[in-house]
């Protein structure tokens, strides 16, 4: 999806869905890339013995996979100025993240962009992320 804007984003844009299965490759690498040793991200066994049914996506992850969906659509140029995130169902090992989204708002090079983020149970992580373009 990697592209570089040649204008400003007009609201009422939607940028094309991105799919991204959630290996246990991918949990567990992640988690550690991000320093949460935390067992649910990492060990089936303690995930499952906290009430979940397998190890999960912890929320850095979550963040820099939203990020990089924007920052693909925008190219390499954009400045991100901000992520506000909000999560909902956990992203276990064998599910597929789809992320999708609409930019909602924008003002000469600033704009923002709401993201959606879903599961097979249901919406993952919604986020607003606000941008510029140089």
């Amino acid at each position: 999806m990697q592209r570089s804007l040649t204008e400003a984003p007009r609201a009422g844009i939607s940028l094309p869905e991105l799919t991204i299965p959630l290996t246990p490759t991918l949990i567990i690498s992640t988690a550690i890339a991000t320093r949460d040793f935390t067992p649910v991200h990492h060990d089936v066994e303690r995930a499952r013995a906290q009430g979940s049914k397998d190890i999960f996506l912890n929320i850095l992850t979550t963040v820099g996979l939203i990020e990089r969906y924007v920052t693909d659509w925008t190219g390499p140029c954009a400045l991100v100025h901000g992520i506000k995130v909000k999560l909902g169902a956990p992203a276990y090992a064998g599910d597929t993240l789809t992320l999708s989204g609409t930019v909602t708002e924008a003002t000469g090079p600033e704009f923002t962009i709401d993201v959606c983020g879903t599961v097979s149970l249901g919406a993952h992580a919604t986020a607003t992320v606000r941008l510029a373009l140089p």
